[in-house]
């Protein structure tokens, strides 16, 4: 049998041992496993206490069943759901006796998510927003994805697909009719119009998203500078709690220590980097590299310094903010300048002087970073190049349209065909397994 012609199961809630555990199970005999497990079939999308029983009768819990039939449900399959108590043994044995019926199997990562995409439920950016949502961390991380799951992106890419082919209708019935005088013009123009029309909304919308679809991964801000400035305190200081070693001994940290922080919804992701100077140390020295490899590939560095001169020593390309720490050490206060005559922040990692400013730049920095945000319709990389690919092809088509109608065709035809792997309705296979995998078994 056909694994996607197969009855899957699997624990749907978080992991055991919890008050309620939701095992959910979808497929054609979904149907035959509720009424062997509860006696009957419960009515439709009406919760309904029973007690599980296995074959023998034996009692396996006193349970919530809640049945949904086909199409009328999540995957587009029947679906029944079990709610049972959520202890381990509890779901050993459900699990067990789920097992035993004929073609029924627990499922993959990302299965039940598959089969709602091929059976029609949502498109391929709901699924994406879906398996974002899940993984959302920060509230922005988590409004974002509920726009992709709610589908603002799918139906703006269904109505683009169908402009598109549309125009494409106009411009090969002009093709078709080619030998009847003024029809071809009359046919082309308006076509002309639905696709000049169409690049600009696309445009728009590719320009005004800054890097929405980073707000998935966050931003990366790598602390930086020679040993013993104040890194590591922080570092600390923003997580608050002790995330680093702190020593007054110099290279005291050997590797790269991340971690994550919610700013203001933005999630950015914090690297404390050893501390850049000569030594004969090879630990050290590999420290140091890796030091120098993971700032020049972050968006933002914080370069710690304690004394007026400042000498930053960065490889990469992102912006470099001068940070300079322990001015409660310092007896009198310097000024907000250094050597190139750029502003720098003044602070004190351990007493907090001057971090609310510090932490208020890093915000608005991330808000210019990621762009407007609230209004992104790009969730993914894939989604933006495969908007580009469309935004290619129908400017491309404006162009030759002169040369030939027939090329303006070819050029509609790629542009409908990139909104169409957009939505996973065409010539996708090859990135379905790779995207479904990533999601956690159950969903």
């Amino acid at each position: 049998m056909h694994p996607r012609d197969q009855t899957i199961f699997a624990l749907s809630s978080g992991r055991p041992p919890s008050a309620i555990a939701l095992v959910r199970v979808s497929g054609s005999h979904a149907a035959k496993i509720v009424t062997a497990l509860a006696g009957k079939l419960p009515t439709p999308r009406m919760a309904t206490r029973a007690l599980l029983k296995d074959v023998s009768q034996r009692p396996i819990d006193d349970a919530v069943v809640l049945w949904f039939p086909a199409p009328a449900s999540a995957t587009g399959e029947d679906v029944a759901e079990l709610h049972v108590h959520g202890g381990r043994a509890v779901l050993s044995t459900l699990f067990a006796v789920l097992s035993e019926f004929d073609n029924v199997r627990a499922a993959e990562p990302g299965e039940f998510t598959r089969r709602a995409f091929e059976n029609g439920k949502l498109d391929l950016t709901e699924a994406e927003g879906l398996d974002d949502l899940i993984h959302a961390d920060t509230d922005r991380q988590r409004r974002q994805a509920l726009r992709q799951l709610k589908g603002l992106l799918g139906d703006r890419a269904r109505d683009w697909r169908a402009r598109i082919i549309e125009a494409s209708a106009l411009i090969e019935a002009g093709i078709d009719f080619s030998d009847e005088g003024d029809i071809p013009t009359e046919l082309i123009a308006p076509a002309l119009v639905k696709v000049k029309t169409l690049l600009g909304e696309i445009e728009e919308v590719l320009a005004g998203q800054g890097r929405s679809e980073r707000l998935r991964d966050g931003l990366v801000v790598a602390i930086a500078g020679p040993p013993n400035v104040g890194k590591s305190t922080l570092m600390n200081t923003l997580a608050r709690r002790d995330v680093a070693i702190v020593s007054p001994h110099a290279g005291t940290t050997r590797d790269v220590i991340e971690m994550q922080l919610d700013l203001d919804g933005f999630p950015v992701t914090v690297i404390d980097t050893a501390g850049i100077r000569e030594t004969e140390d090879p630990v050290e020295q590999e420290g140091i590299r890796r030091a120098r490899a993971r700032a020049a590939d972050a968006d933002l560095v914080l370069w710690l310094a304690d004394g007026s001169a400042v000498s930053v020593q960065h490889d990469g390309t992102a912006p470099v903010w001068t940070v300079r720490n322990k001015i409660d050490l310092e007896a009198e206060s310097r000024p907000l300048a250094d050597a190139s005559g750029e502003k720098v922040f003044q602070i004190s990692a351990s007493r907090g002087d001057g971090l609310p400013e510090l932490i208020a730049a890093l915000v608005e920095f991330a808000q210019s970073y990621f762009g407007s945000g609230e209004a992104g319709l790009i969730g993914r990389t894939r989604q933006r190049t495969l908007l580009q690919e469309t935004a290619v092809s129908l400017r491309r088509c404006i162009e030759v349209i002169g040369e030939g109608e027939e090329l303006a065709a070819e050029e509609l035809r790629r542009a409908a065909h990139a909104l169409g792997r957009l939505l996973g309705r065409v010539d996708v296979e090859d990135i379905l397994d790779v995207i479904f995998r990533e999601f956690c078994v159950g969903k």
